[in-house]
């Protein structure tokens, strides 16, 4: 069966999303589109996740549970796992990864930390957006280190993309790739390549998305999926 899914969206706590942006907009958005398994990916931090497990069940989606991290390259990184728990451990390390400095919302916005219902709970004051001390490839033996997802980002972006900040994808052992205009001219050792949303606005949600050749709806049959490099069907 053919399952459509969305791994690469944000909420009002990323500092290039909109302010009433919340994670449960995203979960009913994504609901009435179709997609049925659905990640939150917000830069370096994993705080609205919590919101978003309640949203997805209340939608009836599978949800993962992401960030996307910023390496010391400033390449971008989604990283997913299937349990919140882990997520927000995994967020936790990144958080104290990443440089002091204060975001300045008057520049970059506000980075909000919400509830189910959308209300504020606290707004992070660490900017998110800019790079973790960790390299590439760390971020990639961390992440998979702690069994989650590991997808390079929009990898024919010409920024913050392994193409565009390294040169060259790197052969290491990723759970797939993600790119904006696939199929990518440069060598993706034969992994499956997905596309996602990149949603930092409620109308952005579900632009990019794809379906996938799974058995089920289940976060297993979804890792299979990945590994055994299973049919792709893209959005148009």
């Amino acid at each position: 069966m053919l399952v459509p899914i969305d791994l690469h969206n944000h909420s009002c706590l990323s500092p290039c999303g909109d302010d009433d942006f919340t994670p449960s907009l995203l979960a009913v958005e994504a609901m009435e589109q179709g997609i049925e398994i659905l990640a939150l990916t917000d830069h370096n931090c994993a705080r609205n996740l919590p919101a978003f497990a309640e949203a997805c069940e209340l939608c009836c989606i599978l949800p993962l549970f992401g960030l996307e991290v910023t390496t010391s390259e400033e390449v971008h990184v989604l990283t997913l796992f299937p349990k919140l728990e882990d997520a927000l451990e995994f967020g936790s390390f990144v958080e104290f990864l990443l440089s002091p400095i204060k975001n300045d919302r008057r520049l970059f916005g506000r980075q909000l930390v919400v509830n189910l219902e959308g209300e504020v709970q606290e707004e992070v004051e660490t900017m998110l957006a800019f790079a973790t001390s960790l390299p590439f490839s760390d971020v990639v033996e961390e992440a998979l280190s702690r069994d989650a997802l590991v997808i390079p980002a929009h990898i024919d972006r010409f920024a913050n993309s392994a193409l565009a900040n390294l040169g060259f994808l790197p052969d290491l052992p990723y759970s797939a790739l993600e790119a904006i205009h696939p199929p990518v001219h440069a060598d993706t050792h034969d992994l499956v390549v997905l596309t996602g949303s990149d949603a930092h606005t409620l109308e952005q949600v579900g632009r990019r998305t794809c379906s996938l050749e799974m058995h089920d709806c289940s976060y297993e049959s979804l890792k299979n999926a990945l590994a055994k490099r299973n049919e792709v069907s893209y959005r148009s």
